[in-house]
């Protein structure tokens, strides 16, 4: 069981959401396109002014279905809190699991932690180690609330919803549409299988150059991760400590 008492396992197992699934069902009145482009242009804004100030951010994935006893629930859970002492807010999906994880070790270690909830049918509670976080009805505007605030990605073992934002995020970078932000994957014997595939089907018939699969770096060690991304973060992106941007009462900003 999670910490909000659902079980790890129905998370999302139901059927779609309305809103979207409403939206992709094919084309509509004009009105009715006109309407839900508004929603979601609100949707995006609400996302900004949230997680306005929340960074510099380091985004977590992985599964939702780990639960507090299972061993990546424990290595999440330290990415979180060395994150959190390296000076960076954890980022997650806001979900159980890994997620909760992540979040936890970052809150016992006293940094700052926030998430990007989805709405879904069979559970769409933040976790509980969240300081600050918003829940959206939208897949689409939530990844790109994951990606925006973000100088690293580490990546823990998951399903399709973690194989989906490998990819976007690999893409993103390798499309030049974000900068060369670091994509972590750790478990060595979980994504082994999948880097064999990309080096030796996809390099081989050209789709991917090598040079895509090495954006992918690979490792079992928190410690390890952790330092990969705060050494990009300072050496190639030129972050440095200081103090962070504040709310403005005129622009309607709160803490």
């Amino acid at each position: 069981m999670s910490s909000n008492g659902s079980s790890p396992l129905d998370w999302g197992k139901a059927a779609k959401t309305r809103v979207e699934e409403r939206f992709l069902a094919g084309p509509r009145g004009r009105v009715v396109e006109l309407g839900w482009a508004v929603r979601v242009f609100l949707e995006f804004l609400r996302g900004f002014r949230k997680l306005h100030f929340a960074g510099p951010c380091v985004t977590v994935f992985g599964s939702a279905r780990f639960g507090e006893e299972h061993p990546w629930y424990g290595v999440a859970r330290e990415v979180g809190a060395r994150l959190a002492r390296a000076g960076f807010t954890v980022m997650t999906g806001g979900g159980p699991g890994v997620m909760e994880a992540a979040n936890r070790g970052a809150r016992e270690s006293g940094g700052r932690s926030v998430g990007c909830n989805i709405r879904l049918p069979k559970e769409q509670r933040p976790n509980a180690y969240l300081d600050r976080w918003v829940t959206f009805d939208h897949l689409f505007v939530r990844k790109v609330m994951l990606v925006k605030y973000s100088y690293a990605f580490v990546v823990l073992p998951g399903g399709f919803g973690t194989m989906d934002e490998i990819f976007e995020t690999a893409t993103l970078i390798q499309t030049g549409k974000i900068r060369n932000f670091p994509l972590v994957l750790m478990g060595r014997d979980y994504w082994r299988p999948l880097l064999e595939f990309l080096r030796t089907t996809m390099v081989l018939e050209g789709t991917i150059a090598s040079s895509d699969v090495d954006r992918l770096f690979l490792t079992d060690s928190p410690e390890e991760a952790v330092a990969r991304v705060e050494r990009a973060a300072v050496e190639q992106f030129g972050l440095r400590r200081g103090r962070r941007g504040r709310p403005r009462w005129w622009l309607g900003e709160r803490r």
